[in-house]
């Protein structure tokens, strides 16, 4: 099969790409990843924090033959999530703020059906069986490497992929087959003397350009992290309660960036924003009704439960107090902890005698240290006379009641 030929075969194959529904296709050819050596280093630093699955089968990530001894060309594909050039709506100090592009359908389903009818599409063009193997954000690939070889974009210096028409709002799943096709070419990066995303991270996750701690990152604080978030970076996660998009809302490339048409990414009633109060009382099954088909199952009830108590706590809003006196109660220590270390930062009476009671009676020495580390931040608050209802502390002011 001669050059043209197959360069028609590939145009074929992105026009198809285009008409299933994707924002995007490159090609690469299967071979070394070029960014594996600065990967290892990454995740022998301990950078990838508790993601385990980072750090294991390091050597599969080399080469994507690994994962599929016949493959010859990667099809990389991309679908655009973005949801305006803003960020996301504030109704008032006690909504919070959930990712873009977790705001929708759940991106693996819809993204690995797309690509699945992609898979078809190729065999009916190149008129014979294909063997391929579709990722989406699901095995050892690195992907982002994968998406600049195709040359779908350049890397940022906050890790992501930066597309020249659609910024980096976009999700990326690929195809591993045994077709011969003629690669795409790397872009040059554009990113200039830009560091917005450094210099804005409120975490500072950052460690230079391109290398992120992990530890640091709000998303992986509110979704990957399964036990508590550090007490000293709780305040910097403001109202976010699932993923963050501070470094790609400060981008140059994404204010230009349209915004997705795609139904399946169109924001779920009530997600944006989101009612910090009605998430910190869910229960289980009203979660799991809630979040299915979405990416926020991923963070469990307990996880989601935990990021809107340290939202509400950061809201520094009394009228807060009431639901997380509730939480104090919850069968999670998780939330129970979180929804103390809140009570400590919103202060007052109320707050101060909840956490007292709940103090006596709480089996778990973790969340005993949290109260008491809560009651410790509420020293100098005064307290109620007996029989008097409770007197305002100086963080909870009643005109905010």
């Amino acid at each position: 099969m001669g050059i043209r030929v197959i360069d028609e075969l590939k145009e074929r194959i992105r026009r198809r790409a285009q008409d299933i529904g994707l924002a995007f296709l490159g090609v690469c050819q299967a071979g070394p990843v070029t960014g594996f050596d600065h990967y290892v280093e990454w995740a022998n630093a301990g950078l990838a924090g508790a993601m385990q699955w980072m750090s294991r089968d390091l050597q599969k990530r080399s080469d994507p033959r690994t994962l599929m001894p016949g493959c010859r060309t990667v099809l990389v594909a991309g679908m655009n999530y973005g949801t305006g050039n803003g960020p996301a709506l504030k109704a008032s100090v006690l909504t919070g703020t959930i990712a873009r592009y977790a705001r929708g359908s759940d991106y693996h389903e819809v993204l690995k059906d797309r690509l699945t009818c992609l898979l078809s599409a190729a065999e009916e063009e190149a008129e014979h069986s294909i063997e391929g193997r579709i990722y989406v954000d699901t095995g050892p690939l690195l992907e982002r490497d994968l998406a600049f070889a195709a040359g779908l974009g350049w890397r940022a210096k906050n890790t992501h992929l930066i597309h020249p028409r659609l910024g980096s709002y976009f999700f990326l799943g690929e195809i591993l087959v045994d077709l011969d096709l003629e690669p795409d070419s790397p872009q040059p990066g554009r990113c200039g003397t830009c560091s917005r995303c450094l210099d804005l991270c409120p975490t500072g996750a950052f460690l230079g350009p391109g290398v992120l701690d992990a530890r640091r990152c709000i998303s992986y604080l509110t979704i990957e992290l399964r036990g508590p978030i550090p007490r000293e970076l709780r305040p910097a996660i403001g109202s976010m309660v699932f993923g963050c998009d501070i470094c790609q809302e400060v981008c140059p490339w994404n204010r230009r960036a349209p915004a997705s048409d795609d139904p399946a990414y169109a924001s779920r009633a009530g997600l944006d924003p989101v009612d910090l109060i009605r998430i910190l009382g869910l229960t289980q099954a009203e979660f799991s009704l809630q979040f299915r088909g979405s990416a926020i199952k991923r963070t469990k009830r307990s996880g989601l439960l935990r990021n809107a108590a340290v939202a509400l706590g950061n809201s520094r809003d009394c009228s807060a107090v009431p639901a997380l006196v509730r939480a104090l109660e919850d069968s999670e220590a998780l939330v129970r902890g979180h929804a103390a270390w809140a009570l400590g930062q919103i202060g007052g009476p109320s707050a101060i005698l909840s956490l007292r009671h709940r103090l006596a009676i709480e089996p778990d020495l973790w969340v005993q240290d949290e109260i008491t580390d809560a009651l410790k931040e509420q020293t100098d608050t005064q307290e109620p006379a007996g029989g008097q209802p409770p007197v305002q502390g100086p963080l909870c002011n009643p005109t905010n009641l």
